[in-house]
């Protein structure tokens, strides 16, 4: 089975459901601090760095990496994976996406954090957290978790989990650069969908098996 059960689990899901909560809180007390770490992070990737070659980098990168494209890239995996037998993946790899995008959405409009003000226009809607840092970090985690696992040679693997990590890091620091998103929004992006993956783990350990049972998944691999 692709996730078995993992005593440190409940462990990891606290220490970054915690950490998430306090950033989450000291956003919504206007902490003078936070503010502070904010600013020096966005100046570090935004001030005198600014050029159009950059900026059409940025802007492609953050195109790949939106929430519309996360959908499409779940709905891409779920269909190889359920081709290839790997059913009850394929329904896990979904209903993580999807769960986690309404947590994340709960979040945004809870915080109500405006984003920063030389966002573009295209930008809508609450910044904390980032919306596309989330979504593909839960992508990554389901490549992760249940794709790269299929792939025989190690040096493939290796290479597609740091292209994967290589794309994450260039996706946050786009968000940034773009004024889409405060520092702190792609950070507490991360740590929510790390949670959140900790709780969607848990839950195909538990359920898989059960899934096994139905009829129509019942060729599945788990």
């Amino acid at each position: 089975m692709y996730m078995e059960q993992d005593s440190s689990r409940l462990r990891r899901f606290l220490i970054s459901g915690i950490i998430f909560v306090l950033i989450a809180a000291m956003i919504m007390a206007n902490s003078v601090a936070f503010q502070l770490f904010d600013s020096m992070l966005q100046g570090f990737f935004v001030t005198d760095s600014q050029t159009s070659f950059k900026t059409l980098v940025m802007t492609i990168v953050s195109a790949l990496g939106s929430p519309k494209m996360a959908v499409v890239y779940v709905v891409i995996i779920a269909f190889l994976l359920w081709g290839f037998k790997y059913k009850i993946p394929a329904i896990w790899a979904i209903a993580t996406l999807g769960s986690g995008d309404v947590v994340a959405f709960l979040v945004k409009n809870v915080v109500k954090r405006a984003r920063p003000a030389q966002h573009l226009a295209g930008d809508d809607g609450f910044s904390f957290p980032s919306g596309h840092v989330f979504g593909m970090f839960i992508i990554a985690a389901i490549l992760f978790l249940v794709v790269i696992p299929n792939i025989q040679r190690g040096l493939w693997r290796l290479l597609c989990q740091i292209l994967i990590v290589i794309f994450l890091i260039l996706l946050a620091i786009s968000r940034v650069y773009l004024y889409a998103h405060y520092p702190s929004d792609v950070i507490g992006a991360m740590l929510l969908a790390y949670t959140w993956v900790q709780v969607a783990e848990w839950l195909y350990v538990w359920f898989a098996p059960i899934l096994k049972r139905w009829k129509f998944v019942a060729n599945s691999q788990i």
